[in-house]
């Protein structure tokens, strides 16, 4: 499993050590870890939804026998930004979810990844991320 790279080994004892400090008991470190990319916030009204739906997809990685990992990403709603100086974040937003779903997701060595987007910058964010 790509986690191995961060949960295997003696050399990996510090890695384990903080990965207990989140709640992984020893059985845990044979599963594999699984990424949840979540764009909730709850200033998006197309958003708040999601906090709800990210708990049925870690429960369904737990049957499935993985350690479910949510980390969230940022987003910006067009509607509350446009017509003001907030516009010009809009579009740059989405290579900033690009790069959270990528670094988390790389610097923690997930073995799969699920993302929960919803708006046009964070789809097309999350799935260039994916490629």
């Amino acid at each position: 499993m790509n986690s191995d790279k961060v949960k295997a080994g003696v050399q990996r004892a510090p890695h384990r050590s903080l990965l207990r400090a989140c709640g992984l008991k020893d059985d845990d470190f044979e599963k594999p870890f699984i990424g949840i990319a979540n764009s909730y916030t709850d200033i998006v009204p197309g958003h708040i939804h999601l906090r709800e739906l990210v708990e049925y997809v870690k429960e369904g990685i737990r049957a499935a026998g993985g350690i479910p990992f949510e980390f969230d990403t940022m987003a910006i709603c067009d509607g509350i930004a446009m017509n003001h100086d907030g516009m010009k974040y809009s579009l740059a937003s989405r290579e900033i979810v690009v790069s959270t779903v990528e670094s988390m997701t790389m610097g923690h060595c997930f073995d799969g990844l699920v993302m929960i987007p919803s708006c046009d910058k964070v789809v097309p964010g999350m799935l260039m991320a994916a490629a």
